[in-house]
């Protein structure tokens, strides 16, 4: 029961050797998702082992080149390869327009549908669904709109416990209403309710994606609870002035954040190009939020399926 998310690019609007521009793979088990896309995705995408076969979504947060730049190199090689299936890119309003110039001039017809949906978070809320995910939206505070994004999973049905099955000689054909909420009548006119026939279900998983953004306290109650929380973290603390003033946060603001929304795991990102090295920002982040991860290029970060429920007594 994948829930992973790939690293494809960790470095802010310069990337360097080590560190390519904004760009994630978020993998379930049924569908892929891209989350922003700068220069050089579909070459991380090739270093990563994978493609976009599975993705029918692209989500980009804002219009700052170094999240979208990737994005006309990637739809030209998905025509070559033959791609035919439906692809649909969530940005803010803009985007389509300046796209749609380029992908002219390379004289190429898509194979393929192509769809802009264009959206402003103004509030948490449900943007779209693909596949088993549920895809929210949230708003960022940077010098442009931005959106962040948190996707979770559709909640489960719950587990029919297969004791109740035998000592309730329980049909298959009965199984779907009671996973669905309903009681059970036995031959006898017995009502068993449903509470005792069906263990819990395993908890959505949920990743947000919190990108260009200053620090502000209300951040935290859009994703409260989240299993995995990547939020950018541009410079140390000793920038925070200039963190401000250029729309971004720090280290140590980023685990405040994961730290006030209850999340279980932080990622940070989106790393100026002036450190060599991330060390420091997971220093300075682990001194309050313990579980904390300096994103490195084709990392992978697993949420585990927490599986079937425990009953109790058994």
């Amino acid at each position: 029961m994948r829930f992973e998310v790939i690293i494809l690019g960790s470095n802010g609007a310069v990337p360097t050797p080590e560190r390519y521009a904004s760009a994630q793979l978020l993998r379930s088990e049924a569908t892929d998702l891209l989350i922003d896309c700068g220069e050089g995705t579909q070459l991380q995408l090739q270093a990563a082992g994978t493609g976009l076969g599975r993705t029918d979504t692209v989500l980009i947060t804002h219009l700052h080149g170094d999240h979208y730049f990737g994005l006309p190199g990637l739809l030209t090689s998905l025509s070559l390869q033959g791609r035919t299936t439906p692809l649909r890119i969530v940005s803010p309003p803009g985007l389509r327009a300046k796209l749609s110039p380029l992908l002219e001039l390379d004289r190429w017809r898509l194979p393929f549908p192509l769809t802009f949906q264009e959206h402003t978070a103004t509030k948490l809320s449900l943007l779209t669904m693909s596949g088993e995910l549920e895809v929210f939206s949230f708003p960022l505070r940077h010098r442009i709109p931005t959106n962040g994004y948190l996707i979770r999973e559709r909640p489960r049905e719950p587990n029919i416990r297969k004791d109740k099955i035998a000592q309730y000689a329980i049909p298959w054909t009965a199984i779907p209403d009671i996973k669905g909420g309903g009681d059970y009548r036995t031959v006898t006119g017995k009502l068993v309710p449903h509470t005792e026939l069906v263990a819990p279900a395993a908890p959505p998983r949920s990743y947000a994606y919190c990108s260009d953004t200053v620090y502000f306290a209300e951040l935290a109650d859009y994703v409260r609870g989240v299993d995995l929380l990547y939020h950018e973290a541009t410079f140390l603390e000793d920038m925070a002035d200039e963190a401000a003033q250029k729309g971004h946060s720090t280290a140590k603001q980023a685990a405040q954040v994961a730290l006030h929304a209850g999340a279980k795991q932080l990622v940070l990102g989106h790393f100026s190009a002036r450190y060599r090295d991330v060390e420091a920002h997971e220093r300075e982040a682990r001194e309050m939020f313990l579980n904390t991860t300096a994103a490195r290029d084709l990392y992978h970060f697993t949420v585990p399926y927490a599986g079937r429920a425990e009953v109790a007594g058994k």
